[in-house]
């Protein structure tokens, strides 16, 4: 049976396209311990997001597992309505496939319109945040290039797990960060970004589920 528990330190990665059984276990055998992989915004985007079957992959080959929720196009414009429509469409969406609640979700932020406001950001973090939240699964932030917010701003977030993208410049004030992500590599004729996981300033971890 999958167990959900708190994280270990080590390598792992995201991809952002379905893993066959033969891919999944060479990505174990490489060394990494972990997979996260990605949930549609809306029904329309379903096509190369994680499925039940691609889960029972990722986890018969040994690799844990969270995931995490496609960001918009760059340019786009959040706010409190489109956080809660996200945020409850990434839950329901994990429940369908059977993504075993307790583990981490990630809401990707990134590429947000240079003349949104931040309370309008802040306003979909905390919908979006609110929706996984009250669905079972526990919200994680990934942190990306453009996202309105000051580190500061990011730290007052309801959030307790947050991802450093490879091309994020800020930090986390008191807390700092979980995963780690590093620069586009290919493997097994896939592109994948590598990540790291660490306990944070802390000493929390993220929440996966393993086989």
């Amino acid at each position: 049976m999958p167990t959900v528990k708190q994280a270990t330190a080590g390598a792992g990665f995201d991809v952002n396209q379905p893993l066959s059984g033969a891919q999944a276990a060479a990505f174990k055998a490489a060394g990494m311990d972990f997979c996260i992989r990605y949930l549609p915004r809306t029904p329309a985007l379903i096509s190369g997001n994680l499925t039940a079957k691609e889960i029972e992959i990722i986890l018969t080959a040994g690799l844990s597992l969270m995931a995490v929720q496609h960001v918009a196009m760059p340019g786009w414009e959040p706010n409190a309505a489109l956080g809660l429509e996200y945020g409850s469409y990434a839950a329901q969406y994990a429940k369908e496939i059977s993504l075993a609640p307790g583990i981490n979700l990630w809401l990707d932020l990134e590429g947000v319109g240079r003349r949104v406001k931040a309370e309008d950001v802040i306003a979909y973090c905390q919908a979006w945040y609110t929706a996984v939240s009250a669905s079972g699964y526990v919200p994680g932030l990934y942190v990306g290039w453009n996202v309105v917010l000051s580190d500061q701003q990011l730290y007052d977030l309801p959030f307790a797990h947050y991802w450093k993208a490879y091309n994020c410049d800020q930090s986390i004030p008191t807390e700092g960060w979980q995963i780690l992500q590093h620069p586009q590599l290919r493997m097994s004729g896939i592109e994948y970004d590598p990540d790291t996981i660490q306990a944070d300033e802390l000493g929390d971890l993220p929440v996966w589920v393993s086989a």
